[in-house]
């Protein structure tokens, strides 16, 4: 992972759930709740959660998968994690919480049911590896689930792309005190592959038995499911 990406998230962490909701109407949460959807989490199943920043996507996991589920949220930036276990424990949930890296899982073959990343992949410095090592601690026929950005089309193409650029880093800047992190997040995720792109990506890594996208806002956003082998 990069240095200067850990040390730029690290330095809007503390404002990273409020520039979140403000800079996506909120609608982020949705995307998430449909994600854990269908990646199928029921009761009992153990998820792991990497990039889990301040805990957002392990707590919706932690939700699907009850009391005797387990969930084991990863970030590789320590001050992103740190809100996480006490933002869960006022809900109510027990989910643990560790700092490691998405490219080089410390964690057994096989040993969850599901992995995820949301709003991660894209920043990792080889994609293609950080997907074998979600893959790799997966067990056969589990699933690996990716919410990630991607590049609107249609009626949404135009006005995203000015948000993105002109209003993104001014209020991201603004509420965070850092304007270069919000210049950077939109930047990353106009460059990214994103669609038909992605999921021949997954192809590439020889995990999958199959992969699938959905698409959320006509393109701002995709879920990526992939069925391990």
């Amino acid at each position: 992972m990069s240095e200067k990406v850990k040390q730029m998230f690290g330095s809007i962490a503390g404002k990273y759930d409020l520039i979140n909701t403000v800079l996506s109407f909120g609608i982020h949460h949705r995307w998430r709740k449909k994600a854990v959807k269908l990646s199928g989490a029921g009761k009992g199943h153990h998820v792991l959660d990497c990039a889990t920043g301040t805990g957002d996507f392990a707590i919706s996991f932690k939700k699907a998968v009850g009391p005797e589920g387990f969930v084991l949220g990863t970030d590789f930036s320590a001050p992103m994690i740190e809100p996480a276990p006490g933002k869960a424990s006022k809900k109510g949930l027990d989910i643990q919480f560790e700092v490691a890296d998405a490219m080089d899982l410390p964690y057994e073959d096989d040993r969850f049911d599901i992995s995820s990343i949301a709003f991660g992949i894209r920043n990792v410095d080889d994609p293609l590896v950080s997907l074998k090592e979600l893959a790799r601690v997966v067990k056969p026929g589990g699933k690996v689930i990716v919410l990630e950005f991607g590049q609107p089309y249609g009626l949404m193409k135009m006005p995203f792309k000015l948000y993105s650029k002109y209003i993104m880093p001014t209020i991201g800047g603004l509420l965070s005190g850092n304007k270069e992190a919000y210049e950077y997040l939109p930047e990353t995720s106009a460059k990214f592959p994103a669609g038909e792109k992605f999921t021949d990506l997954m192809k590439e890594t020889g995990s999958f038995a199959k992969q699938e996208y959905h698409t959320l806002q006509s393109g701002v956003a995709y879920i990526y499911v992939g069925t391990v082998s």
